[in-house]
């Protein structure tokens, strides 16, 4: 399907991974619309960028606000789910609103924007569903249960979608990076080290989307693990009260 123009769908298209998949499928001659809670920071790419404001973690507002995208624009052909956010300590550290929360993000709300436009995909005959990972859905890891659970769901539910999307021409990608220099970790208390090999760049992920999308139609890009190629995390220093 390269060298065509498509129109596809990016959530979580305001920052980070998501962001630099954007920038990267308007470049290549794209039609995005974006789906991200705010765009007051962009991007702004003209008539070829529709963004769309929408809280995905308000799964009840979201799902009939999907279900009228998916009506509006029948033309769609590809959906890359980007959406999400990192929360991390050992499991009795969470509230059960916590986990919830969690999975509702990172899984369930993705799981959503496929279901309402994975039906247009099947009448248009073809089509490609490719889902940002994680790292943590192959290993697990200390302090990780409830985010490495969120993944490990998209992993099963993209190796699933695979199977079922093959015979009507869809195609179903899971990219699974590592550590990714974004603001991802603003909120943590841990993030990669300081060195270029320390972490994965969002331009990297958005190459790997880019190369899933360009293989052959007949070709199906199942899975794909990014890493930095030195593996190093570096604990945050403390803020010191009454020092910024």
């Amino acid at each position: 399907m390269a060298n065509e123009t498509r129109t596809l769908v990016v959530a979580g298209a305001s920052s980070g991974i998501g962001r630099s998949i954007v920038e990267r499928q308007l470049d290549a001659g794209m039609r995005v619309i974006g789906i991200a809670r705010d765009f007051s920071s962009g991007p702004d790419r003209g008539e070829s960028f529709v963004p769309i404001e929408l809280d995905l973690a308000n799964l009840e507002t979201a799902a009939d606000r999907l279900a009228a995208l998916s009506r509006k624009y029948p033309e769609v052909t590809g959906i890359i789910c980007s959406a999400g956010r990192g929360r991390f300590g050992s499991l009795e550290e969470f509230s059960y609103a916590d986990i919830r929360s969690l999975m509702d993000l990172n899984f369930t709300s993705q799981a959503y924007v496929i279901r309402a436009f994975l039906p247009n995909l099947k009448r248009n005959g073809r089509g490609d569903i490719i889902i940002i990972g994680s790292e943590a859905a192959l290993t697990g890891g200390a302090r990780g249960a409830v985010y490495s659970a969120s993944k490990s769901a998209l992993r099963a539910l993209a190796k699933s979608l695979r199977a079922e999307g093959a015979a009507s021409g869809v195609r179903v990608t899971i990219i699974n990076p590592g550590m990714v220099r974004t603001d991802f970790f603003e909120t943590l208390d841990f993030e990669p080290g300081p060195d270029p090999d320390n972490f994965i760049e969002p331009e990297d992920v958005a190459r790997a989307v880019g190369s899933a999308l360009d293989t052959r139609t007949g070709t199906v890009v199942d899975e794909i693990n990014l890493s930095p190629l030195k593996k190093v995390i570096r604990k945050k220093n403390p803020r010191v009260p009454g020092r910024s």
